[in-house]
């Protein structure tokens, strides 16, 4: 590979995910300091979205750190940070609508969800050892061996990609149940769709990032063919 075409690959594998995050943060950092006119906070959100989908038995937590909230389908449990369990802006509003969106994914047998439980297993299995094939056909000088690394690393991408309609559904989903139950206003919606819309692109970023890498893979080995 000419150095110039690695140098930039590297670069764009490093710079779009920080360009994502950095949106996401200023986002959310953004809306953290307009607060809900209803001073609602963000557990209250995720309990009256949940028990409208008869979901009571999901019970709403809080978690440590920043940006950390999720679901967990195993436990059925809405984790939500410091910020967006006690708060009451408009960024809480949405984070916590968002992660109900996936309990009631779960609770619809959303397809993609589905999917994504399904093969997370051997996904983390495939992206864990990839990277020491790789490793292990460049020394022995093994092209087949890194062709197998590489197409594994292509279980991460894959899994990422599907990923995406799941994180753009529960962003529709909780856009809805925000408007559904008047939490809301029109100007407050708008503040929770950009919250929402940058949160998502942080995961576009994950998959051009990731098919970046194995592009880069690919061409590697194939410079070392030759």
């Amino acid at each position: 590979m000419p150095d110039s075409l690695e140098i930039v690959l590297i670069l764009l594998i490093i710079a779009i995910p920080l360009i994502a995050q950095a949106y996401v943060s200023s986002s959310f950092n953004r809306y953290t300091k307009v607060k809900n006119k209803k001073g609602i906070t963000g557990q209250e959100v995720a309990r009256k979205i949940l028990d409208k989908h008869g979901l009571d038995k999901v019970y709403v937590v809080e978690t440590q750190g920043t940006l950390t909230d999720h679901y967990d389908p195993r436990r059925k449990v809405v984790r939500l940070s410091h910020d967006v369990y006690e708060g009451t802006s408009v960024s809480a509003l949405a984070v916590a609508a968002h992660e109900c969106g996936h309990a009631i994914q779960d609770k619809e047998g959303y397809a993609y969800m589905r999917f994504r439980s399904l093969i997370y297993p051997p996904v983390r299995i495939a992206t864990s050892v990839s990277y020491w094939i790789i490793l292990l056909g460049f020394l022995f000088e093994m092209l087949d061996l890194i062709y197998l690394g590489i197409a594994l690393t292509c279980f991460g991408l894959l899994f990422q990609i599907v990923t995406l309609p799941v994180e753009f559904n529960a962003s529709s989903r909780a856009k809805k149940e925000v408007m559904a139950l008047s939490i809301a206003d029109q100007s407050e919606v708008q503040g929770v769709s950009k919250v929402l819309t940058s949160a998502a692109l942080t995961y576009v970023a994950g998959v051009l990032a990731s098919a970046l890498q194995v592009l880069r893979l690919i061409i590697i080995a194939s410079n070392d063919r030759r």
